[in-house]
């Protein structure tokens, strides 16, 4: 029997091994599966049909941010019927005079006023549910209070992606560029997270989407009992909801730079992690199937920088240097690519070191996972 101590010379090449397999499969990810979006292109129609679309923003307390952003929304050029649903859940500062008055001038603003609570449906689902039901409209278009389109054409550029068999499509909701280091890696996270979601539903597999710019049919809300099998659950309205009803026919992408929406970064870390950790608390709640696809992306990220550090200190650093090199001219290719279709291309330039930041944010943010989702009504 070999004893230990006769394996122990041949522990670094076992790490390097190990080193090499989780390269690997982060070059497998990148090459099958993010690949797709890096060289996406849309699906051209024989035809294409403008439908009737309902805008719907949920605001509490948002004043401010629907007094910047609202125009913006209510002035889309859309030939179709359509009209600008809010609801304002239970505000207390003056967003209900706010609409009020705007509301003399666009005649296809529509207002529900929320004047209590939901106590046991935690979260944004509750007015979001009132939202869609008081709809006129079969296509719903979700955005944010403090979302701006990115266009003029950003509701036709939506649901211009609706074909035969296709009940929802999944924006890009981006942030807009500021100075400084943390916007930059807001921005990248939430490129990082598009990359994800975007590419697995042109895979077949879509797995979420993001409430800032959101679209899908009524009738499958209706379907399925809208939020009632996530109600106990706070958040999730936009990824969760979607991990149970999309599929991988009837789900499809708007990647048209008309068709993004821009957000207001936030301004300190700590809220910026507050409110990641909102939104990966509801990550347990996915289908096995994605937690395992997303898991093994996240868990060989976090092994993979570690693991080639030992290797080069203990086995040989010019074969390490030689699997990050390759790692890192894969990942640039298709990050780049994939950066100028988002309008992030600002970022490619220091896209390695972002790579090496990736790392440290799934160990900072991985112990959200355990955590108790929060309850109160945030984006």
């Amino acid at each position: 029997m070999i004893e230990l101590k006769q394996l122990l010379p041949y522990w670094p090449i076992a790490v390097f091994g190990l080193f090499v397999l989780v390269a690997l499969t982060q070059l497998l990810f990148h090459t099958i599966m993010f690949k797709r979006l890096a060289w996406y292109k849309p699906a051209s129609h024989s035809s294409t049909r403008t439908q009737p679309v309902t805008v719907i923003i949920c605001a509490r307390d948002e004043a401010q941010n629907l007094e910047q952003h609202l125009p913006d929304i209510l002035t889309q050029q859309y030939s179709t019927t359509h009209e600008v649903l809010v609801v304002n859940d239970n505000s207390t500062d003056d967003t209900k005079y706010f609409l009020e008055e705007l509301g003399r001038l666009f005649k296809h603003l529509r207002v529900v006023n929320l004047t209590q609570e939901a106590k046991l449906i935690p979260g944004k689902k509750y007015p979001l549910s009132i939202g869609i039901k008081s709809s006129k409209h079969e296509v719903v278009l979700l955005t944010d209070a403090d979302c701006r389109p990115a266009s003029p054409h950003w509701i036709d550029a939506m649901q211009s992606n609706y074909a035969e068999g296709i009940d929802i499509v999944l924006g890009y909701g981006a942030y807009e560029k500021k100075p400084g280091l943390l916007n930059k890696l807001v921005r990248f996270e939430t490129f990082h997270t598009a990359l994800q979601y975007l590419s697995y539903a042109i895979a077949g597999m879509p797995y979420m989407g993001v409430g800032r710019n959101l679209s899908y049919r009524k009738t499958l809300f209706y379907n399925v009992k809208g939020f009632s099998s996530i109600n106990h659950i706070p958040g999730g309205d936009d990824d969760l909801f979607l991990n149970k009803v999309a599929t991988p026919t009837n789900t499809t992408i708007a990647v048209q730079p008309e068709a993004f929406t821009y957000s207001k970064p936030p301004n300190s870390f700590d809220g910026w992690f507050r409110q990641k950790s909102r939104h990966y608390s509801t990550a347990k709640f996915y289908k096995s199937k994605h937690r395992f696809w997303l898991g093994l992306y996240a868990f060989t990220y976090g092994l993979y920088y570690p693991l080639g550090i030992v290797s080069a200190l203990f086995f040989s650093w010019q074969l390490a240097a030689g699997m990050l090199a390759l790692r890192w001219l894969v990942l640039g290719i298709i990050w780049y690519r994939t950066m100028r279709k988002l309008n992030e291309a600002d970022l490619f330039p220091i896209f390695w070191l972002l790579d090496i930041w990736q790392f440290f944010y799934y160990l900072i943010f991985s112990v959200t996972l355990f955590k108790r989702p929060a309850t109160n009504w945030e984006k």
